[in-house]
């Protein structure tokens, strides 16, 4: 198996939203409909969006169709950034990573119970680089992908003069939980705890020897 890793860029949209359509999610995951956009979305973007998928008929249906055109708008707008795993051309997983300061919100939550939209407080641009969501195709899991993809965040952090990769694994999660990787996967390539709220580990991996 040869697996490729490429960033997400708006020329790869629609292999990110064919992810979506046909891959992620296919093991009755409670996530199903997702296109990881709502890390991205203010909750007055939510509400809209919540408003869009009564035109398409509410439902389960409706609330797909809008997650659809809201994650093809913010990818082709670059709002919506991280990693795309290939096998060969088709899309098998994916990474969502992204500046700190582009997330309206980190962790686990419930798109019922959307938190605030909470700016992260005492940093910059270019300081933090958070990694908040992995899907693997389930046929795919168990492979190494998520930790390629983990890697690839990093050694491009390193580049770009990021200080540091956060990841925001729940503890004690079941794996179908787990959108978030599990903070095994962060310890297996050198994250260690920062802080912790509630039963979410903030993982930090320094990247220049001087955190």
């Amino acid at each position: 198996m040869e697996i490729g890793i490429k960033a997400l860029s708006p020329d790869l949209a629609e292999a990110y939203l064919d992810f979506f359509d046909h891959r992620a999610f296919s093991d009755g995951s409670p996530y199903y409909p997702c296109y990881c956009n709502a890390f991205n979305m203010g909750t007055a973007e939510i509400d809209a969006m919540r408003e869009e998928s009564k035109a398409y008929g509410g439902g389960t249906e409706g609330w797909k169709q809008a997650l659809r055109g809201s994650a093809s708008r913010l990818v082709k707008e670059g709002r919506i950034r991280g990693y795309l795993a290939f096998d060969g051309g088709t899309a098998v997983g994916w990474c969502n990573a992204n500046d700190r300061m582009n997330y309206f919100r980190v962790g686990e939550f419930d798109l019922d119970h959307v938190p605030e939209d909470r700016p992260p407080e005492r940093l910059r641009y270019g300081q933090v680089r958070s990694v908040v969501c992995f899907e693997i195709c389930p046929e795919y899991r168990g492979r190494g992908i998520a930790g390629r993809l983990l890697r690839k965040v990093c050694d491009d952090a390193k580049v770009e003069g990021y200080e540091c990769v956060e990841g925001y694994p729940v503890l004690n999660a079941q794996a179908a939980m787990a959108f978030t990787g599990p903070a095994a996967l962060y310890r297996k390539l050198g994250f260690t705890e920062y802080a912790q709220s509630g039963n979410t580990a903030v993982m930090r991996k320094y990247l220049h020897g001087d955190g």
